[in-house]
Parts: C-alpha cells; sequence; structure tokens
C-alpha cells in the first residue's frame, strides 16, 4: 500500500511530466516551422522524400498533444482524488498545507507565508498532516 506522501506527490510527478511535454511540444512545433533547417535538409535529401519536410513533425505534434491531454485528464482526477481525500481531515491548518504543498505545489517559504507561520511549525504540521491523511485504497 502506498503511503501519504506517496500519494500526494503523484501529482507533483505529473504535473512535472506535463510540463516536460509542453516543452517538448514547443520544440517540435518550432522546428516544423524552420523548414531551412540543416537536419531537415539533410533528412530530406537523404530520405528523397516527396512529403513537405515539416509532415512529420506535424504527425508527432498531434500524437503528442493527444499524449498531453490524456495526462491532463489524469492530472484533474488525481488532484480530485488528493482534494478529496485532504477534506475528510480535521485539523483545518493541516488541511490548507496538504492542499498548498501537493495541489498547489507551493514550496516551503511559500507556505510559511501563507499561513504566517516559522519553517519549524509548517514541518511539523505537515508531519501531522501526514499521519492523519488516510489513503484511497
Amino acid at each position: 500500500m502506498m503511503t501519504a506522501k506517496e500519494f500526494l506527490k503523484q501529482a507533483y510527478r505529473l504535473n512535472e511530466l506535463i510540463n516536460s511535454d509542453l516543452e517538448e511540444l514547443q520544440n517540435l512545433r518550432d522546428l516544423s516551422r524552420s523548414v531551412s533547417s540543416p537536419v531537415l535538409e539533410e533528412k530530406v535529401s537523404r530520405t528523397k522524400s516527396t512529403d513537405p519536410p515539416f509532415e512529420k513533425y506535424v504527425i508527432r505534434i498531434v500524437d503528442l498533444e493527444q499524449q498531453i491531454q490524456q495526462e491532463v485528464e489524469q492530472l484533474v482526477k488525481l488532484k480530485s482524488d488528493i482534494r478529496e481525500a485532504i477534506n475528510q481531515m480535521e485539523n483545518v491548518d493541516e488541511k490548507l498545507i496538504l492542499r498548498y504543498r501537493y495541489i498547489n505545489f507551493l514550496n516551503w517559504e511559500e507556505i510559511c507565508v501563507n499561513l504566517n507561520v516559522s519553517m519549524r511549525t509548517v514541518h511539523r504540521l505537515h508531519s501531522s498532516a501526514l499521519q492523519h491523511l488516510k489513503v484511497p485504497k
């Protein structure tokens, strides 16, 4: 069974994966627009294809966009599951810390400022919150 921290960290990891995919997507779009790119000319001259050079990039772009859409849907569902688990907790400060950290992806300093407490207090509350969170099966 997954620990509370592992359960909560899934959304952050998936969010990072989506950001990485979006960066790759932008790179593919840039490549598809630069028809005079040496990389494109070299590949076209080797294959002697009659297809426009940007076509293979367009296909990869469409595939990656579909993959990103699926990942975004998965992230929305996962965040909903995490929010639901957090909402079942009683302590409001613990709820806030878990939301700030695992739904809004704030760093510890931002959480300290938002709650107007010390770093030590944030870590103590976080540790307590992890113990009180019931991980769904």
